[in-house]
């Protein structure tokens, strides 16, 4: 079965929260190697995108929740900083 969101295919939880925002995630997360000025640009870009659609954060953090780790039951030594668990 296909999952189709205004008329595109959606393969992965990344097409479907593309999708559901209306943008590309790496708006908002970047992309690896980007040069400051390209950072810079992509900031701003994100910040009106933001100012334009208040409601766009809240609906992100609510569409992503699901999909993030939990942290409440990370491994005991990652719950530490070396030295400082007895």
């Amino acid at each position: 079965m296909k999952d189709i969101v205004a008329g595109h295919v959606a393969l992965t939880v990344t097409d479907h929260l593309e999708l559901a925002l209306g943008t590309d995630l790496e708006l908002f997360l970047g992309v690896p190697d980007e040069s400051e000025s390209e950072r810079e640009a992509r900031l701003d870009a994100a910040r009106d995108m933001l100012a334009d659609d208040p409601g766009l954060y809240a609906r992100a953090l609510r569409a992503i929740a699901p999909h993030l780790p939990d942290t409440s039951v990370a491994p005991v030594p990652e719950l530490f900083v070396a030295g400082v668990a007895a």
